[in-house]
């Protein structure tokens, strides 16, 4: 066994990597950028070495830096953790050339699965169904159209190197492939280094499937389940969770065996994930179809080990030390039901912009993942498990993805899981930058997501206008209604005993006026008893002003809300949603009928920048005549591509930016006479 390896990664990925090591005896050496310098996995290492500027492109990618820690340290082998370089064969032959171990696959096998269009090519001599499309070189912009008319609309344009949701594009008509073939290859070259785009027809109903792939150098390779991956934004995954509602015994057998015949026609070792597409409309699971295979650890990882109790990257590094797996494929159980949600930098109450920026508080609902025991490895603390890299302070940057955390819950059924993340992510404390934390609350709430009746197009078909929240039930707003009454009466408490300011002998109001979400209620609060529109409500709860959480049991149910306070009230934060409260003594409230309602400015003839990021094109210029809909401009963030078009036609007054700038968030770009 390895004595030192050393993680070529960053983030969440890395500190999960050395929490394993170090459960092992193995010691960790870490490698980061200017950006990362205080990161807790630089910490967490026993040693770490700089290698360069926040750019990944002048540090994490830059396989001789690497090569050089691993001398300079004494490191045996390299975990590559996903991304950067965890898929390059060049990196894993320049190891092995200095005598130091890939904890990953043999390099022909990451050369043949690695590359898209490739890999088709393979999985069809072995037999494996693959989805109908072009995958030779195509020319330019025209070619694309000849071979998206001849495959039939709608077709994805992806990148051959891409991955993680990047270098991908979905065109209904002709006019989506001219628009959007430039674009792929831009964002496959800035990405990936690789131009190169392959067409291929999109299944409608698409359920998005993966089997988890584990083999050593003896021959033997097993599958660990499947993972459902369906629920996804822009072909990024945002809920993964294991097993699949959708999938059958005999339908996990059949994925199984023919993902592990592909695996084993390469001569596939360590962890790999093979991608499914499945039609959601064959109940029979018989028409599924070969994507692509990931020749390194998936970001959903942790729902596998939940529902197996293997640790998959304790494998990798006994597989890359030439030890046989101790399983066999008899041994692979399925226990109980894991989900993991993604909580990214984005805010989807502005359309899910990229929301970068220094996280003011960081509190996760359990701290981080801990080693003690086997169970509490795999499945957290109460089956709850967070996976991070980051801290409070700390910032999320610009240079690298926008993933802030990974939370995974596990229960002995799929609803005692997802109950456990919507009570999780109440809990989940993120200031300072947009988050996703209510719209991933609100999946695990929605109907259709209980009923397991999911798609790829599940967040496109559910929140076709985008995200305002989860909708409240009657039942919830008159809990919020008593806490917000009770609050505010202590908050009166508190600011009549400040000497000098309302008096002593001032009792606070008994009767309060409480709106959420323009319903008014009507509160009394006599003693121990709280009414709310005349009915009594059981609450308790503890509350001391300047409190930012309160956990509350309404109605012998339980209630986890983020309170701030605003000046007519509250903004409360729980189940997928942000509510503004109003909460006035009930005689103020009658008063309000008086005041003058405000009308916010009209912005409509401004190009705002809705983001931080790089003006990469302007498409127009002062003078010009626009239509409504027209492309004016293109913003990259966070490494991905954003078309700002023209909400009603006109003609372009002043141009504020030029391409090659870097914009703030609200940035004027162009104005509109």
């Amino acid at each position: 066994m390895f004595k030192k390896i050393l993680i070529a990664n960053r983030g969440e990925i890395a500190c999960r990597v050395i929490k394993t090591a170090r459960r092992m005896g193995i010691q960790t050496v870490a490698v980061y950028s200017d950006a990362d310098a205080r990161a807790p996995f630089v910490q967490m290492a026993d040693e770490a070495v700089h290698i360069g500027p926040a750019p990944a492109a002048q540090s994490y990618l830059i396989a001789d830096k690497i090569i050089a820690a691993c001398k300079q340290t004494g490191a045996e082998a390299v975990h590559p953790g996903y991304g950067f370089l965890s898929e390059r064969t060049s990196f894993a032959e320049a190891l092995a050339a200095e005598g130091i171990e890939f904890i990953g696959p043999p390099v022909g096998a990451i050369a043949a699965m690695g590359d898209k269009i490739e890999s088709k090519k393979l999985a069809k001599e072995a037999g494996v169904n693959v989805v109908p499309g072009f995958v030779g070189e195509i020319e330019d912009t025209e070619h694309a159209v000849r071979i998206s008319n001849e495959i039939g609309y709608p077709v994805m344009m992806k990148a051959s190197a891409g991955g993680g949701g990047k270098g991908m594009r979905l065109a209904y008509t002709e006019q989506d492939v001219r628009e959007g073939f430039e674009s792929v290859k831009r964002e496959g070259l800035n990405s990936f280094g690789d131009d190169r785009v392959f067409i291929e027809k999109f299944i409608l109903n698409p359920r998005h499937i993966e089997i988890q792939i584990l083999g050593d150098k003896h021959g033997n390779i097993l599958y660990l389940n499947e993972r459902e991956c369906s629920i996804q934004r822009r072909h990024q995954k945002v809920v993964e969770e294991a097993p699949s509602p959708f999938v059958t015994p005999a339908m996990r057998k059949a994925m199984g065996e023919q993902c592990v015949a592909l695996s084993r026609a390469v001569g596939y070792y360590s962890a790999g994930t093979v991608e499914l597409i499945v039609s959601g409309a064959d109940p029979t699971g018989e028409s599924f179809y070969f994507l692509e295979m990931n020749t390194r650890l998936q970001v959903e990882h942790p729902v596998t080990e939940a529902i197996t109790g293997v640790d998959l990257v304790e494998q990798m590094i006994r597989v890359a030390a030439g030890e046989k797996l101790e399983m066999t494929q008899d041994d692979v159980k399925i226990d109980g039901w894991a989900i993991e949600n993604r909580v990214y930098a984005e805010d989807p109450y502005r359309g899910f912009l990229p929301s970068t920026g220094r996280l003011v508080r960081y509190n996760p609902p359990v701290e981080g993942w801990t080693d003690d025991g086997e169970e509490n490895g795999r499945r957290g603390v109460d089956g709850i498990r967070v996976d991070d890299g980051v801290y409070e302070g700390g910032e999320v940057s610009m240079f690298y993805d926008p993933m802030i955390a990974k939370l995974i819950t596990w229960g002995e059924t799929r609803d005692e899981a997802a109950d456990k993340q919507i009570a999780a992510l109440d809990a989940f404390e993120i200031e300072g930058l947009g988050h996703n934390i209510d719209f991933v609350s609100a999946i695990m709430q929605h109907p259709r997501f209980r009923s397991g009746e999911l798609t790829t197009g599940f967040i496109a078909e559910e929140y076709p206008e985008g995200f305002t929240g989860a909708p409240a039930s009657d039942e919830l707003k008159v809990q919020l209604a008593a806490v917000a009454a009770f609050v505010a009466t202590a908050r009166a408490d508190r600011a009549r005993r400040v000497e000098g300011q309302l008096g002593a002998p001032l009792d606070p109001p008994g009767d309060w006026t409480v709106t959420i979400d323009k319903d008014v209620y009507e509160v009394s609060i006599d003693e121990d008893v709280v009414t709310v529109n005349g009915e009594e409500v059981d609450l308790a709860l503890e509350y001391t002003p300047g409190d930012r959480f309160v956990d509350a049991e309404v109605d012998g149910e339980d209630l986890t809300l983020k309170l701030e306070v605003t000046r007519t009230g509250f903004r409360m934060t729980t189940r997928g949603a942000v509510h503004k409260v109003g909460c006035l003594p009930a005689g103020m409230a009658k008063l309000t009928r008086h005041m003058i309602e405000k009308v916010p400015p009209d912005l409509s003839r401004f190009l705002i920048c809705p983001m931080p990021g790089l003006l990469v094109a302007l498409h127009v210029g002062e003078g010009d005549k626009v239509e409504a809909g027209q492309p004016l401009a293109v913003v990259e963030a966070m490494k991905m591509e954003n078309i700002l078009r023209a909400e009603k036609a006109g003609v372009v007054k002043a141009v504020n930016a030029r391409a090659g700038e870097s914009l703030a968030v609200d940035a004027i770009i162009l104005e509109m006479e």
